[in-house]
């Protein structure tokens, strides 16, 4: 299951986003914004970084540069958020950082470069290896955040 978020900014994106997944043949839940009104990214980054933490599948988050859904879906432990703007982007983001959310930033992403860049994170498979131990370093940060906020 891909889970799709978007704020006013990113909702034609967001679209065209859907359509793609679609006639490639996966499952898309859309969590939102469902119309151009005026929205907080917060709102939206939300629900589709808690979907995602809990196992149920990964996120696409759109706004208008992409920076505000990174930062607030990098705020739930396990969820790894990267603004991609190209494949190569994209595909470092899935190699090395298992990303299990990919950010869009509708105003800042070139049109030609949105299906090279969802083509490489849908396939791109983590190598592990080296990049195991970061993502655990990684993990004891969101840890002790955890445990410094009293949770």
């Amino acid at each position: 299951m891909i889970f799709l978020g978007s704020d006013h900014r990113g909702f034609q994106l967001k679209e065209r986003v859907k359509q793609l997944l679609a006639a490639w043949g996966h499952r898309v839940e859309d969590l939102g914004t469902h119309g151009p009104e005026p929205v907080d990214y917060p709102d939206l980054a939300a629900p589709v970084a808690w979907r995602v933490a809990e196992g149920r599948g990964q996120g696409i988050l759109i706004c208008g540069t992409g920076i505000g859904m990174s930062v607030a879906a990098n705020k739930v432990p396990g969820v790894r958020a990267a603004l991609c703007l190209n494949r190569q982007m994209a595909a470092q983001g899935r190699a090395h950082l298992d990303a299990n959310v990919l950010v869009l930033g509708a105003e800042v992403v070139p049109l030609e470069e949105l299906e090279p860049i969802l083509r490489a994170w849908l396939s791109t498979p983590f190598e592990g290896g080296r990049h195991r131990r970061r993502l655990a370093k990684i993990e004891r940060i969101e840890r002790r955040c955890w445990e410094r906020a009293g949770a």
